[in-house]
């Protein structure tokens, strides 16, 4: 079986779907180990729709949304931060699908993309709790470098050079 990634409208179903299931991933992983339980289901909503990324469509970024025999099962946003630096954002990969290269395909097509619009380096930023995350940016070159946001949730930065 084969993955496939292309880019697709942040808005369109298959991508709806996908950010569903990752803020509900995520913030799930933060409230059980922080709190003790499961996002409040309003709260997820509200945060979900209070986002359009608008960052994630073209020229100054891509959303992409990677599909496995056909099936939508995973996802990665890219933006311009400025001329030469492309962000990558929400790498996600239903679980099911985990283990079967789909987080590989989706950050090599994010890098290709994020040179198309003319970026020479890829940052990035993850949470503590998010140990396969980290460790699929290392097993793809990228180092670990002091903050470049200040974002509430972030943890750890990353950086790679694009050739």
């Amino acid at each position: 079986m084969t993955w496939t990634v292309a880019p697709e409208p942040p808005d369109s179903p298959a991508a709806t779907a996908l950010w569903r299931a990752y803020y509900t991933e995520v913030s799930d992983r933060y409230y059980l180990l922080h709190e003790g339980h499961r996002t409040d289901p309003a709260e997820l909503d509200r945060e979900i729709a209070a986002h359009t990324w608008d960052e994630l469509r073209p020229p100054k970024g891509t959303l992409l949304v990677a599909r496995y025999t056909g099936e939508p099962a995973g996802s990665a946003g890219v933006r311009l931060l400025d001329a030469g630096t492309a962000e990558l954002k929400r790498v996600f990969v239903h679980e099911p699908m985990r283990g079967k290269g789909g987080g590989q395909a989706l950050v090599q097509a994010a890098e290709a993309t994020a040179r198309s619009l003319g970026a020479t380096r890829m940052v990035l930023d993850t949470r503590h709790d998010l140990t396969e995350a980290r460790a699929l940016y290392t097993s793809l070159g990228y180092e670990e470098t002091a903050p470049h946001n200040d974002d509430t949730y972030a943890e750890h930065w990353f950086t790679k050079a694009l050739h």
